[in-house]
């Protein structure tokens, strides 16, 4: 009788050894199914969209307008030449594209902006960076008006000359 006791204790063990050691290669087994099936994404989403979702940012571009602006600037005693080489910052494949169908627009709105400066501002890093803001404002409200999105998330000077 005691030995019938414990066989079932033992083999009591023995089944809970079992499901302890089967429970994490089920689980470990549904998991490489799940990620590697291919119903892992449905086909109606891309990795664009995955993407967004996912709350990833799409990648950045940058694209650089081929010549730099050249203007002239009043001081308080002479006028000063200035020369500005930009390049613009967009974030994915569709704004890359509209940024560079629509270059003659943004560097003539750019060339609006550098021309309303002074001296005085440009002369400050805290008056180019206010001058890179009203011009990232200004290219973003007239490409708005034309394509219904502000494709562009920064001007960068990547040249400035002041003589």
């Amino acid at each position: 009788m005691a030995e019938e006791a414990t066989t079932i204790t033992n083999s009591k063990k023995r089944l809970i050894l079992l499901l302890l050691a089967l429970i994490p290669v089920l689980l470990g087994g549904g998991a490489a199914w799940y990620f590697l099936s291919d119903n892992a994404l449905s086909d109606d989403m891309t990795s664009a969209d995955v993407a967004k979702a996912a709350g990833k940012p799409e990648p950045a571009y940058y694209v650089i307008l081929p010549n730099p602006f050249i203007f002239n600037v009043t001081g308080d005693t002479q006028q000063r030449l200035v020369q500005v080489k930009v390049q613009l910052m967009v974030r994915g494949d569709e704004n890359d594209t509209l940024a560079r169908q629509h270059i003659p627009l943004v560097e003539s709105t750019l060339l609006q902006s550098f021309g309303a400066a002074s001296v005085e501002q440009l002369r400050s890093p805290s008056g180019r960076l206010e001058l890179r803001l009203q011009a990232l404002q200004s290219v973003q409200s007239a490409l708005v008006k034309v394509s219904g999105n502000p494709v562009i998330e920064q001007v960068l000077f990547t040249g400035f000359v002041m003589q």
